[in-house]
């Protein structure tokens, strides 16, 4: 489409799977190729697609796999602008955060004053996006885990996010989250399936070395799905634990 439109501009979340960065949503709104038309003029709706009219400065631009887009920041800018709450945290920890997305670790792609002046702009949404601004966490390694977390904020829960705890061998791990004077750490499994035997068995032996942590005196692990689909399960668990590891005094 950019070929016969060049003046086009990739946006939104066709822009964010441009950059790698993990966007949530119903299927039907992941799959519309979304751009950005700054001319002026009647939104032209075409089958599959999503036309935006918005302003753009050249800084605002960028180019990815030979395709014209919003550069990571505002492209991170309009996602949070639009999106609901649980959403826009996520792709921005996503943006913020070292990731792997579809096979390709990278680093994180831009930094969090960045994203704070961009969403400095007048911009519809832009009121409620900085609202949000204090909810995202760069050391959120996945989608999951930023919807986890979320639903521990609002159910008044504010465990340590990667704490560094050290294994009686002396390695280190940083589980999802740690409520340190409980001792509980509550893990999520990531969004991508890890379904090898050697995937499989890292996992235990990352389990096993968790639980030997002085620190710690539960573990407790859910799936990406009961995040999504189950927080009361979370939540509920999460409680029930709390109240049967009474700090030490």
């Amino acid at each position: 489409m950019q070929t016969l439109q060049p003046h086009l501009v990739c946006n939104h979340r066709t822009a964010a799977a441009l950059h790698l960065i993990e966007v949530l949503g119903p299927a039907h709104t992941r799959h519309a190729t979304e751009f950005t038309d700054p001319r002026p003029g009647p939104n032209r709706r075409r089958p599959g697609t999503r036309v935006h009219h918005l302003a753009l400065t050249a800084a605002d631009r960028t180019v990815r796999r030979g395709l014209c887009t919003t550069s990571a920041v505002r492209t991170v800018g309009d996602l949070i602008r639009c999106l609901p709450r649980d959403e826009a945290v996520a792709a921005a920890d996503s943006a913020l955060s070292t990731r792997t997305v579809r096979g390709v670790r990278r680093p994180p792609l831009l930094q969090a004053s960045a994203l704070r002046t961009e969403l400095a702009r007048h911009r519809h949404g832009a009121v409620r996006a900085r609202s949000w601004l204090p909810l995202t966490d760069a050391l959120s390694g996945s989608p999951a885990e930023s919807v986890a977390r979320l639903h521990l904020h609002d159910a008044g829960l504010h465990p340590e996010t990667q704490a560094a705890l050290r294994t009686r061998s002396g390695r280190t791990l940083r589980p999802d989250f740690f409520f340190r004077a409980h001792g509980l750490v509550v893990e999520v499994e990531g969004y991508a399936f890890h379904g090898t035997r050697e995937a499989h068995t890292r996992d235990l032996h990352r389990f096993n070395d968790l639980q030997s942590c002085p620190e710690v005196r539960q573990v407790l692990r859910f799936t990406a799905q009961e995040v999504f689909h189950r927080p009361d399960r979370l939540l509920a668990q999460t409680r029930e634990a709390l109240a049967t590891l009474p700090p030490p005094r």
